[in-house]
């Protein structure tokens, strides 16, 4: 128990200290050292990303770094996206379930070790007339982008923020501490919306949520106090290796031979409807890679 405590403050100051991402240790915690099954170390992860991010975004809304409009752009599909997720969870093996989640591990991790460094702080004098919060805003992409982010939080639990502060800061413009605020916004609203699409299959160990909650939440505090004293990129890097290191240990842990049967039935049973979703999802990502070229076109 003081391990999953001590774990539980350590996601909670990542969360403080990145603005996002701490989350995705959440739920191989509740698998493999608080004994619960994958879909209710989803859900309990989904509880704990909701009440983070809602104490988190006051605080961000408070000195207005909360773009709303953007937020709701992207957050609205979002909730499809993450309702939909946690209904299509029911019906995915637990394995299968932490087999996706390793990948999105690697993904993140692969994300947060090539990021870029930091830039230099400027001088209070020479920084640059910023406007936080866009008037003109790229819907279609945003719509998009909320959807996809939002089918992920919704079928393996994890807040999206690793996905979503990026998106902000590169498809809207926004600065990283608004696109940090804004993301926790959405974090919210797509988390409650996951919760939703798994209530037909909800159980939940109310003492082992209430604990993790709590001490996250503690944590969270106390990474926003160390937020300025650690050197962020390095922190991140760091953290990126973790969570590396942990993708591949749920790789190995979960890809065997009863797995690769349980994914071989499914595809059987349910070939039409894995038919018509990958088609769908194809023609979304080709129109955003379209969208992407044609931004990167317009800055050259």
């Amino acid at each position: 128990m003081l391990v999953l405590i001590a774990l539980s403050l350590l996601i909670g100051v990542l969360l403080g200290l990145l603005g996002g991402g701490g989350s995705i240790l959440t739920v191989p915690v509740l698998v493999y050292l608080a004994g619960l099954s994958a879909k209710n170390a989803i859900i309990t992860s989904l509880i704990v990303v909701c009440l983070t991010s809602l104490i988190a975004v006051v605080n961000h809304a408070r000195s207005g770094k909360v773009c709303w409009t953007t937020g709701l752009a992207f957050g609205l599909t979002g909730m499809i996206g993450a309702f939909l997720g946690g209904r299509l969870a029911a019906y995915v093996p637990d394995s299968l379930l932490l087999v996706l989640f390793a990948v999105i591990m690697l993904a993140a991790s692969l994300s947060m070790l090539r990021s870029k460094k930091t830039p230099k702080p400027l001088q209070p004098n020479r920084l640059p007339l910023q406007k936080p919060c866009p008037k003109h805003l790229p819907l279609i992409a945003l719509m998009l982008d909320g959807f996809l982010v939002g089918s992920v939080t919704g079928l393996i639990g994890v807040g999206g923020g690793f996905l979503m502060v990026p998106a902000l800061n590169n498809l809207v413009g926004l600065p990283i501490h608004a696109a940090i605020g804004t993301s926790l916004f959405i974090m919210v609203i797509q988390s409650s919306a996951a919760l939703a699409g798994h209530a037909s299959h909800m159980t939940i160990d109310l003492f082992i949520t209430a604990l993790f909650s709590a001490f996250a939440i503690i944590g969270s505090f106390i990474g926003s106090s160390l937020s300025g004293k650690i050197p962020g990129q390095h922190l991140k890097r760091g953290f990126g290796i973790l969570v590396f290191i942990l993708g591949c240990f749920l790789l190995y842990r979960e890809i065997n031979p009863p797995m690769m049967a349980q994914i071989k039935d499914l595809v059987i049973r349910h070939q039409d409807f894995i038919l018509g979703a990958s088609t769908i999802l194809v023609i979304m990502l080709s129109y955003r890679l379209w969208l992407w070229t044609h931004t990167l076109q317009k800055k050259q």
